[in-house]
């Protein structure tokens, strides 16, 4: 499975084949080892923090907010910016696309792979990667970015097709399972009264609805997006 060549942009509607029989679902154990641990997980969740606040800065561009940066920060957390009404649907759906923005992207992944598009998968994750990096506002967010663009870069363009082929299995795992522990995170925040200003307590602030239903809500759309994406990942194991 390799990027498109020289062949042009069709590379990208082309099916590549299916993956050797243990992948998936090793790589799916090594995925969730990793969410389960402590060091590692720190340093990949830098990962995540990427896609959460792309999904907010991608939300709040769709809901016609004028978005003003975004800054990732050495502890795993980070914040978007953006300018426009305070209340409303528009700042709800800002408030709420972080959390379930990994597992979406993970979903859309496994879906990516169940037809065979690696090529495809790996062209959206630029794109994503390209769009953060010119909304960062702060060195060690560059830095992040970059980072995470030449590990892209070393999948895509370096790594034999077969190594490829796990390498991109378990980046979708990743995102699956790393879509989940951060909302339990979150919720064991606020039961120590640490994320008074939490995506949560915004959105119970915003529609007057108690943050807990928005963790649980937050919870159920990412449990959601696993089940499935696990399932299309599973199916060429169980073929």
């Amino acid at each position: 499975m390799e990027l498109p060549n020289t062949d042009g942009l069709s590379g990208l509607f082309t099916a590549q084949p299916d993956p050797a029989g243990p992948v998936p679902l090793i790589t799916g154990g090594v995925a969730l080892l990793l969410v389960l641990s402590g060091a590692p997980w720190r340093l990949a969740r830098n990962g995540i923090t990427i896609v959460h606040e792309a999904g907010h800065a991608l939300v709040a561009l769709l809901a016609g907010r004028r978005l003003q940066g975004i800054r990732l920060h050495s502890d795993t957390s980070g914040v978007t910016v953006s300018r426009g009404r305070p209340s409303g649907p528009g700042m709800v759906l800002t408030s709420l696309a972080g959390y379930p923005a990994p597992a979406l992207l993970g979903l859309a992944f496994a879906g990516l792979l169940s037809a065979n598009r690696t090529s495809a998968l790996l062209v959206i994750a630029a794109v994503l990667l390209l769009g953060v990096l010119v909304m960062i506002r702060n060195a060690y967010g560059v830095l992040s970015v970059l980072v995470a663009a030449g590990l892209l870069a070393l999948i895509g363009l370096v790594a034999p097709p077969g190594l490829q082929s796990w390498l991109v299995y378990l980046l979708t795992w990743f995102f699956l399972f790393g879509g989940v522990r951060p909302v339990f995170e979150l919720q064991a925040k606020r039961r120590r009264g640490a994320a008074r200003d939490s995506d949560a307590d915004q959105l119970a602030r915003l529609t007057g609805v108690p943050a807990l239903l928005w963790v649980t809500i937050l919870f159920l759309i990412v449990l959601g997006c696993l089940v499935l994406g696990g399932l299309l990942l599973a199916e060429p194991a169980v073929k």
